[in-house]
């Protein structure tokens, strides 16, 4: 299995630190909204990831942690008088619920910032101890790059040239600070702010300064695999790496892996355009099935542009497989008797060997589907000749089983008959006139996620299939 490592710029044998294991690390949403469909992609594909590396026999540790403590997360619980924990608790929610939507597997360990400050106060205290860090007049501690001597070998920047060209990437505080471009660790509190005791002042972390903590606790001072979008190059996981080796003396993670960027309708998606959707945006259109076949679509190092013919097109391309599915089922029962012959069985097993390979080359997602769009073609093939039911089923399983390491359901979800739905549209009335707005929002996203949508008219609520 290859993969193309960020920090060496070139595709790489894997092997694992410890044999039949994987650690994982990815970098999860800062949660002060719903996410968007940029998020979901990582989300995906490193899921995907997994499941392969679960289908290698590999035993998967895999941790995505959540951002429960930051300006915007903060913004937002002043804006609405309340604590920011409230803030975060609520999107924290509302992300399992899209994650399940996109049939996201729960990471093995989804830590919070907020519950693992003393590891981040004892990692910065090594690294005052180590000369790696510093603390000024105001309780404020950065990081000295410049005392790191490999600063820079991810992104491929040069201190020097950050310096002179790109004044916006400089951090405020410059005048508190050694270098421009040390980084902060720990931070003073504002009024109003949720604050932590420290040795320096009472504060909170630098953003930084929690993934390489969070990583270190579940995982261990070396990983296997970090991963994330490709804006997190730098300067997050640059000064994760920072931090990490400075504080242990090892290199911190073997391979790095970055999914690039999504556009929308080939610009970039920015609520200024009013091109911005969550992904409850796109689940009140499309079933979120759909969204993660789109987005494994393309190789996960390509851009990806969204439009709604692409997604027309994910749609169509995940009912041929659908009903490819459906078709084997029924032969497994209506087809004739006989043993499955060696050379059926063979020819089966070369779309396995085909979905490996693309697999095991830096995981091409693309090739894979092409791959399984093979098998469904040749299943429908045998299936007009006329087939026995023990190919049947075990052409079944292949196609299940491929589907499943990407994410796929090969099943339509049960569809709601119209009278659940109106029960359903009758406990969210009540709902709202008990004031219980949590519940009435869950049943309009339990219905938008089986394709029924809401319209709240002078007349009643109106329902219609999406």
């Amino acid at each position: 299995m290859k993969i193309y490592n960020t920090l060496t710029k070139k595709k790489e044998e894997f092997v694992p630190i410890e044999p039949g294991k994987v650690r994982m690390y990815v970098c999860g949403p800062t949660v002060y909204n719903l996410i968007h469909i940029g998020n979901a992609r990582p989300m995906i594909f490193f899921d995907t990831v997994r499941r392969y590396f679960e289908h290698k026999n590999y035993q998967v540790n895999y941790v995505s942690n959540f951002t429960d403590v930051d300006d915007k997360i903060i913004k937002k619980a002043q804006e609405e008088g309340v604590d920011s924990s409230v803030i975060s608790q609520r999107y924290i929610a509302e992300c399992k619920k899209d994650m399940e939507g996109m049939n996201i597997r729960p990471a093995t360990t989804h830590p919070l910032a907020t519950q693992e400050i003393d590891g981040m106060i004892e990692m910065i205290s090594q690294l005052i101890d180590k000369g790696y860090a510093y603390v000024v007049e105001d309780g404020t501690v950065y990081f000295r790059v410049r005392k790191f001597a490999g600063y820079g070998k991810l992104s491929g920047k040069n201190l020097d040239d950050l310096r002179s060209g790109n004044r916006s990437l400089l951090v405020t505080g410059e005048d508190q600070k050694e270098d421009p471009m040390d980084f902060v660790l720990w931070k003073p509190k504002k009024e109003g702010e949720p604050y932590w005791e420290s040795p320096w002042c009472q504060g909170r972390p630098g953003w930084h300064i929690e993934c390489s903590v969070m990583s270190k606790k579940y995982l261990g001072e070396q990983i296997d695999i970090h991963g994330g979008g490709e804006d997190l190059v730098f300067p997050h996981h640059e000064n994760e790496i920072a931090q990490s080796e400075a504080a242990s003396g090892k290199e911190f993670a073997h391979y790095w892996m970055h999914n690039a960027f999504l556009n929308i309708d080939n610009k970039k998606m920015s609520k200024s355009l009013g091109n911005f959707f969550t992904v409850r945006d796109i689940s009140e259109k499309y079933d979120l099935q759909v969204l993660r076949f789109f987005m494994l679509s393309a190789h996960y190092r390509s851009p990806l542009n969204f439009s709604a013919d692409l997604m027309e097109a994910a749609g169509n391309g995940l009912e041929r497989i659908r009903n490819a599915a459906e078709r084997l089922r029924e032969l497994e029962q209506t087809g004739t008797d006989g043993a499955m012959t060696e050379e059926q069985k063979a020819a089966a097993d070369a779309f396995v060997e085909k979905f490996d390979a693309a697999m095991d080359d830096d995981f091409n997602t693309a090739d894979a589907i092409a791959a399984v769009f093979e098998l469904v073609r040749y299943a429908n093939t045998q299936a007009a000749a006329g087939m026995g039911r023990e190919y049947a089923a075990y052409l079944s399983k292949t196609l299940v089983t491929l589907c499943d390491i990407l994410g796929i359901e090969t099943e339509q979800k049960e569809e709601l008959l119209d009278a659940d739905i109106e029960a359903l549209i009758e406990e969210r009335q009540a709902a709202r006139k008990a004031k219980n707005f949590a519940r009435a929002d869950e049943i309009r996203n339990q219905l938008a996620a089986k394709g029924i949508l809401l319209e709240d008219t002078r007349e009643g609520v109106k329902w219609r299939k999406a």
